[in-house]
């Protein structure tokens, strides 16, 4: 699923979602690891806002969203992942604000052992890099 969030006719923020198996093998590997039926997981992908737009409630929107479609089409838990960088990486933006309050306050949490590594290439580096992802789970029983 796509989720928009517009102004007037300006696209100001967007959020995804699919179930767990659509995804590519590297997202379900640390779930599989566990023991975990990826069947029973609705992966939210992306999450974007314009900063403008941000502390508006369209965040939560999103998520209620993505929520609502999980149960809709009976997953049992919801899940992402989020980078793991020490707090003075200089990919930080300045005044970078931790989103893990606002995760935690829907009902998610970091699932130990469920760490993903992805590879990619950062700003002014010249080779891709591998990058750790700590995936974060709410079971829809939660609320």
């Amino acid at each position: 699923m796509i989720a928009g969030a517009f102004a007037g006719n300006r696209l100001v923020g967007a959020a995804t979602a699919a179930p767990m198996a659509d995804h590519a093998a590297e997202f379900a590997a640390p779930f599989r690891t566990c023991g975990m039926d990826i069947g029973q997981i609705y992966y939210f992908g992306e999450s974007v806002l314009l900063p403008d737009w941000r502390g508006r409630g369209i965040g939560h929107a999103f998520f209620d969203r993505r929520e609502a479609k999980a149960r809709e089409l009976g997953f049992a838990m919801t899940s992402f992942c989020a980078v793991v960088r020490p707090p003075d990486h200089l990919a930080r933006p300045t005044g970078y604000a931790p989103l893990d309050p606002f995760w935690r306050a829907r009902g998610y949490a970091p699932a130990e052992g469920l760490v993903g590594h992805f590879d990619w290439k950062d700003l002014g580096e010249p080779t891709e890099t591998s990058h750790p992802m700590q995936f974060w789970v709410k079971s829809l029983g939660m609320d």
